[in-house]
């Protein structure tokens, strides 16, 4: 295995602490929406999760297009990340990826989104420890 890039950030307070790179091109306050009475908040780290995935996922739609003879153009790709509570009050996360790829039959789109979810890193690293919707719009 190849390593392509490594990237560093340091967390401090959970959920409702800060991130920082060491090069500060991130370096933001945390806002947990759960915790109550707190009245300035910033991206909680499904937001910031959510933004990563659908990057990522978008990365690998447009791969697996041309793979598959259709290229896009003007797509979009939007990631939901829901925190969830299992039945033994343990967390985990849901996925839902929405594609729009303008001018793709829906069939072909579902195809592309298919592919896409076996070759993004961020779907590997999550199959079989969350849900996933994959969603045509």
């Amino acid at each position: 295995m190849k390593t392509l890039l490594t990237s560093e950030v340091t967390s401090k307070g959970g959920r409702s602490g800060t991130l920082q790179s060491p090069d500060e091109l991130l370096d933001t306050a945390l806002g947990n929406p759960l915790e109550k009475d707190i009245v300035k908040r910033g991206p909680n780290p499904e937001v910031l999760f959510a933004g990563a995935y659908s990057a990522c996922y978008h990365g690998a739609l447009i791969s697996a297009a041309k793979k598959l003879g259709t290229p896009v153009s003007d797509s979009t790709v939007r990631a939901l990340v829901s925190l969830v509570e299992d039945d033994s009050h343990g967390y985990g996360l849901a996925v839902e990826l929405h594609a729009l790829l303008p001018d793709i039959d829906r069939d072909q789109a579902q195809r592309i989104m298919e592919m896409a979810h076996q070759t993004c890193p961020y779907s590997k690293a999550l199959r079989g420890e969350a849900t996933f919707t994959l969603v045509v719009d």
